[in-house]
């Protein structure tokens, strides 16, 4: 095949650009597709304001016939590396058809474009923050996956490790049965912490109740990610931003805070699987998608643990048990059946230690790749 790489410069080459994975996975049963809006969004630099602080460039390839068949991006996250101290590129958004000379194209122009920028690496799938989808699947192929991650084939890893593409961190993600009673060992902690009075759970009924609340959440969550691989602070915008765009579809009865006083010291946030909604809305959301959805989150049996954190000084003081034995008693009452931890770092032994003490087991592995330029 003769493969040629063209940068994504105007509007018709971002359509192919977002449209190529309707293409390759049209095959793919179970495949997810993206929702179009975020990728419009997340493509636009007047609209998302990572672009302020971020380099990004796109790519196709394509063939001999002038057909797409391959795509990537190139991110450069100028303030994770100032915080970090590293030069370091990401790539996001790869796809291809099952052949190494389109995927040796596309890996070479992002990190010949990361080498001309004065990196010393390039690591992903990673996108702008760590909002944005990471990881692809390496375990779990034939299990459902939750939104805000790749649901990729097994051809993409094969390719990547075949040009020399290695882990630079894996997260694993655990399948957790909702127990039928709260676990004696939750119900000891909790009774310990109510005698004392230090914590105080705050849960929610109405969507209203979280809007003064999201900046607090989210300064937290800049405290408790600081040192997690790919993360960089949210500015208060940004902030305002987030709220904005997912407040609407958040469901209070699923949000559980930790505070001391009015110092808030831990969060989580779940939601229902809406994954069949975005499978049957083929990533659209007008002129009916966004009906599949709200009916697909009505009738999940399975609560997505999107979000959570704990301030270091609260940690391992039972913060975390506070707010799990709560959100197991909102599963129990919305009659989910299992909880999906969403990404956990494979080094974080601590919370894995609390998903398999509730009896889960790790059923999807998600892994970043890196290489030098």
């Amino acid at each position: 095949m003769s493969v040629a790489i063209h940068a994504v410069t105007h509007r018709r080459d971002l359509r192919r650009f977002l449209l190529l994975p309707f293409q390759v996975h049209r095959d793919h049963a179970d495949w997810v597709p993206p929702l179009l809006m975020d990728d419009r969004y997340m493509f636009n630099p007047r609209k998302n304001r990572a672009f302020r602080y971020c380099d990004c460039a796109l790519w196709l390839a394509t063939n001999g016939n002038g057909e797409v068949v391959g795509r990537v991006a190139g991110i450069i996250n100028r303030r994770y590396n100032e915080c970090r101290g590293v030069k370091q590129a990401r790539f996001t958004h790869l796809e291809c058809v099952d052949d190494a000379e389109v995927m040796g194209a596309l890996l070479d122009q992002v990190k010949g474009w990361a080498r001309d920028a004065g990196m010393d690496d390039v690591i992903g799938p990673m996108g702008f923050t760590d909002q944005d989808p990471e990881g692809f699947v390496i375990e779990g192929f034939d299990q459902e996956p939750s939104i805000a991650t790749y649901h990729n084939q097994e051809h993409i890893v094969r390719l990547l490790q075949q040009f020399g593409w290695d882990k630079d961190v894996d997260y694993v993600v655990y399948k957790v049965p909702v127990p039928i009673e709260i676990p004696p060992f939750y119900e000891r902690v909790y009774q310990h912490l109510t005698r004392r009075n230090t914590y105080r759970l705050l849960e929610f009924t109405h969507r209203r109740q979280l809007k003064s609340l999201i900046r607090p959440v989210l300064a937290l969550m800049n405290e408790a990610y600081v040192n997690i691989t790919g993360y960089a602070p949210l500015d208060q915008q940004e902030m305002d931003e987030l709220a904005r765009r997912y407040l609407p579809v958040i469901d209070p009865r699923f949000v559980k805070l930790v505070s001391v006083g009015d110092d808030l010291v831990g969060f989580i946030l779940g939601i229902p699987n809406v994954v069949p909604g975005i499978r049957q809305a083929r990533g659209r959301l007008l002129p009916l998608g966004w009906l599949w959805i709200l009916r697909a989150a009505t009738r999940a049996r399975r609560l997505d643990l999107l979000l959570g954190g704990i301030k270091e000084e609260h940690r391992g003081k039972g913060v975390d048990v506070l707010m799990g034995r709560a959100m197991i008693k909102s599963a129990q009452q919305a009659g989910f059946q299992y909880f999906d931890s969403h990404h956990e770092l494979e080094c974080n032994t601590r919370m894995r230690a609390e998903m398999e003490r509730m009896g889960g087991s790790v059923y999807k592995r998600y892994r970043v790749f890196r290489a030098a330029v």
